[in-house]
């Protein structure tokens, strides 16, 4: 199914749980704005607190379009669920497992051509490469530096959070989550792996993003030119979430993978971002939230993936992750985001 058939039934979908009167491209942008960049076009609580073949449906931490056009939803307790994309009705789930048949603290998610999946999970961290039954293909190399303490310099709960392949395919990109030891704290490094011409993954480039004070990157996503859609998110007890979106453009950056320490002023060019939105300015569109928020729209959001294309316009899906606690709210996020120069 083409990507835009697929996102006009997906946004029909979110649209009907959401009861939004349908209108106009141009006419939802101006209604439903977010942002100069972005707008919302509905959101789903369909999914909360739901379970299907007696595994949770929830702690979304991932997704992207599978190539028969349904959606790949990875949840962070090691199971993979794919979504009618109409209804986002879960149609199957399939458990993931290491070598040992341990469960994995599944974060990040790609779909790539030949119909496998590649997962990162952040307990090394890892990436593995998945048969669509499940069956585990190949492992990727990870540098020391980006292994979790004491074999590396990254804090636990804060490594390959974000997964993406880029336009052809031949690279593999995943962001950390938070800084390594030694680095600046608002400073997160993204690595890379070159596919090789036999199907495998090969270390390649690493690059530096900085971000915002206090926040972490839960999510990234490339787009069809090669820049990156990047999520930004935090927390504050009492005060909610903190979610917001960057275009950001890796193509002129630094190398920065013999660099050992990235101090708040590198020498080294960082990766320039441009914020798309403050998830917060969007119209709340009725939604309610569980906790203190500076939005009711805003949850705990984790996941995110590139749905189709019009012209410079993306069709961009959000899924937020509840962590099964019943003040956190398992909601997709339809948005539309239009492409800076």
């Amino acid at each position: 199914m083409p990507l835009r058939t697929h996102l006009a039934l997906l946004t029909a979908g979110l649209a009907a749980a959401t009861c939004l009167t349908a209108v106009g491209p141009a006419q939802a942008h101006t209604q439903h704005a977010c942002s100069p960049a972005v707008s919302i076009d509905g959101f789903s609580d369909a999914l909360d607190k739901t379970t299907f073949e007696n595994t949770y449906v929830g702690n979304f931490s991932a997704l992207a379009v599978d190539r028969d056009g349904s959606l790949a939803a990875l949840s962070d307790r090691s199971s993979l669920f794919r979504l009618d994309a109409r209804t986002l009705k879960p149609r199957s789930v399939l458990p993931l497992t290491d070598e040992n048949g341990t469960e994995l603290d599944s974060e990040g998610l790609a779909a790539d051509r030949d119909g496998t999946y590649l997962v990162s999970s952040e307990t090394e961290p890892s990436i593995r490469r998945y048969s669509r039954t499940g069956r585990l293909l190949d492992h990727l190399p990870v540098p020391d530096a980006l292994r979790v303490s004491p074999a590396g310099r990254a804090r636990p709960n804060g490594t390959f959070e974000g997964l993406t392949l880029l336009p052809g395919g031949r690279t593999l990109l995943a962001s950390m989550e938070y800084a390594l030891s030694g680095d600046d704290s608002t400073i997160v490094r993204f690595q890379t792996w070159r596919r090789t011409p036999h199907g495998h993954f090969v270390l390649g480039a690493q690059y530096a993003y900085r971000t915002d004070p206090g926040l972490g990157v839960p999510e990234v996503q490339a787009t069809p030119d090669g820049r990156l859609l990047v999520l930004e998110r935090g927390f504050t007890s009492g005060v909610g979430n903190t979610v917001r979106l960057y275009l950001a453009d890796p193509r002129k950056a630094t190398d920065t993978s013999a660099i050992a320490t990235l101090s708040a002023d590198p020498k080294a060019r960082l990766i320039k971002k441009t914020l798309l939105t403050d998830l917060a300015t969007c119209p709340s569109l009725g939604a309610t939230a569980k906790q203190p928020q500076p939005n009711p729209l805003l949850d705990n959001i984790e996941a995110m993936t590139i749905t189709g294309r019009a012209n410079n316009t993306l069709r961009v899906l959000l899924a937020s992750d509840d962590n099964e606690n019943k003040s956190q709210t398992t909601r997709f996020y339809a948005l539309r985001v239009r492409l800076t120069a």
